[in-house]
């Protein structure tokens, strides 16, 4: 048995092998290796994860694995984590012009989560990257908008949208969890593309431990309290949840789906809308994020009004119709579901905390809603001066490329003393492959020769994962383990404390991509392969269901656009306003 070390290209005996192992975007502004594609390789012979124990112990912590973005495309890993992160950025252009000519050929589109493993990231940035450079030299056939999209979860719908109105794509693979597909289907449907099929990467359920604590009969009880109470009530519920969470949460009670970027303003705006004392704001299922939201709240009360927060600075750049006495109302009447949380984030564990907190002090900190209050409270504290950042993946990147973007314009090219900005990336380690696509193209394109951005990765240094694979390019049958990003203990995450990536997101890889390619590409009229195709199409556990009299796919839809509706006029909507006026009498 071999170990390839995925950041090496090299494959050792197994006895030598090493340890390879805005909320507010802040609170002072306003609101394996891809080489070894295979395209001719069965899905039956897809790797398997095992566990691997080469997690050392959390108290050993001292130091964290980063990648050095410098200029000219300059980067240097640092850690054995960094090192698998850095080895798939550069996919070998074969790789890359093979799958755009088949997503180009069989009108084909993929919208990703920016928590897709490096390898698929890479390949996907390169594709995007690719086509805009061919249609940009005029080449026949290529669409200006592009076919290929990485992005969070909400925006992953509106771009399948955008792919079939404007690229004319036919299909959608959606690289993700179950939720995620469900819901880009379910928004091409209201924009009249329901005839689109969405393709998950997998047959068996991907799951998401978030989104499934939704899904119990504590959450239903928990709501059914809430709506017993004597107030009014809204239910903010985070748009990481199925469409059948939506639909039995909006039986119950009047709900509003939220993303981690507009949660704040959403509650804000409800309970200004309707009376901050007169409104309960019943948040779930993700309990560290409304604890977080809580926690906001408290920094903004417990503040010097000196240097703090008055009822002026409050009506500046929280909200207008609020000051102290009604951000109190409103934080007194949140209540949050205590028992959910995503596996990735939870186990920020305290040894990482501690190491952030004495060891990174010169470091911009980020976090994202979802992190547990330790890791959180650092960003929180950093945000306030402007030196970190708490929200979603997408206030993340912004601020990352807002700081380099301040530090490459204010550069002096006389100065030859290079200047390095550390960023810890408090959330999946997978969105380090827009953040280096960013960080790059910001740097290339004000010609820095003296600014470094450092990407720190908040987990063991030692944070991979072993693979099992077995090759049959022989009639003999060839264990491997090969080291890809990740970590083995429990659900992906580290018995060091902190976790890398999130193992349900790891079931896409690029050997399904091509599977379903392949699959679209040879269907005809091949009743197996259209038996296959269609145990990739998102859950459809709503179909033909009603929930009081009213279609269960419906029902389910509504908070979606309530939402959006909030996110056009930065109001709630009418309907939604008249079911919470509805719920209590004055």
């Amino acid at each position: 048995m071999l170990l390839r070390s995925a950041a090496r290209g090299l494959a050792v005996p197994i006895r030598h092998r090493r340890n390879l192992f805005s909320v507010a975007a802040n609170l002072t502004c306003n609101t394996d290796d891809p080489t070894r594609v295979n395209p001719q390789r069965s899905h039956h012979q897809r790797m398997s994860t095992i566990s691997v124990p080469f997690a050392p112990p959390a108290q050993q912590i001292s130091a964290f694995p980063s990648l050095l973005i410098g200029p000219s495309g300059h980067l240097t890993p640092q850690g054995s984590f960094a090192e698998a992160q850095a080895a798939f950025l550069e996919p070998p252009a074969q790789v890359v012009e093979k799958l755009l000519d088949q997503l180009l050929q069989l009108n084909v589109g993929i919208v990703a989560h920016y928590y897709m493993d490096v390898e698929l990231q890479g390949v996907l940035h390169a594709i995007k990257k690719r086509q805009t450079h061919m249609h940009k030299q005029g080449v026949p056939g290529i669409p200006e908008t592009p076919i290929v999209a990485i992005a969070d979860s909400l925006k992953m719908g509106d771009d399948a949208v955008l792919m079939c109105k404007q690229a004319n794509v036919s299909s959608i693979i959606c690289l993700g969890v179950d939720f995620m597909s469900e819901s880009v289907h379910a928004i091409l449907s209201r924009n009249g593309f329901q005839h689109v099929p969405v393709y998950r990467a997998a047959q068996k359920h991907i799951g998401c431990s978030l989104a499934e604590s939704a899904e119990t009969d504590n959450y239903k009880a928990w709501l059914t309290r809430c709506a017993s109470n004597d107030q009014k009530a809204l239910h903010v519920v985070y748009i990481n949840t199925s469409l059948e969470t939506k639909a039995v949460s909006s039986s119950i009670l009047p709900t509003i789906t939220c993303t981690s970027s507009n949660v704040l303003q959403t509650i804000l705006q409800a309970s200004a809308q309707i009376g901050p004392q007169n409104l309960q704001i019943c948040y779930g299922p993700d309990t560290y994020m409304g604890q977080n939201l809580i926690s906001l709240l408290d920094a903004v009360l417990t503040s010097n009004n000196g240097q703090g927060w008055d009822d002026s600075r409050i009506a500046s750049q929280l909200h207008p119709q609020h000051n102290r006495a009604t951000i109190q109302s409103l934080r007194d009447n949140i209540h949050v579901y205590p028992a959910g949380n995503c596996v990735v984030h939870h186990m920020f564990g305290q040894s990482v905390v501690d190491a952030v907190a004495n060891s990174y002090s010169d470091a911009y900190v980020t976090a994202h809603l979802e992190v547990p209050g330790e890791m959180f409270q650092i960003a929180l504290q950093k945000s306030l001066n402007d030196e970190g950042v708490v929200g979603s993946t997408s206030n993340i990147l912004n601020f990352i490329e807002r700081k380099v973007e301040e530090a490459a314009k204010s550069n002096n090219d006389q100065s030859l003393e290079k200047k390095r900005l550390k960023f810890i990336l408090g959330t999946e380690a997978g969105m380090v492959t827009s953040i280096v696509r960013s960080v790059q193209d910001i740097l290339d394109s004000n010609s820095c020769r003296n600014i470094e951005a450092e990407i720190i990765f908040p987990v063991s240094s030692d944070a991979v994962m072993g693979v099992e694979d077995t090759h049959s390019d022989t009639d003999e049958h060839i264990q491997m383990l090969e080291v890809v990003p990740g970590v083995s203990g429990g659900e992906g995450c580290s018995t060091a404390g902190g976790c890398a990536t999130c193992p349900f997101m790891k079931m896409n890889d690029l050997d399904a991509v091509q599977d379903i390619l392949e699959m679209i590409q040879t269907r005809g009229n091949n009743k197996s392969l259209e038996l296959t195709l269609s145990k990739h199409l998102p859950p459809n556990r709503l179909k033909g269901k009603t929930i009081g009299g009213r279609d269960a796919i419906e029902l389910g839809s509504e908070p979606i656009v309530f939402m959006r509706d909030f996110m056009k006029s930065k109001r709630l909507s009418d309907d939604l306003v008249r079911r919470i006026e509805g719920m209590k009498g004055d």
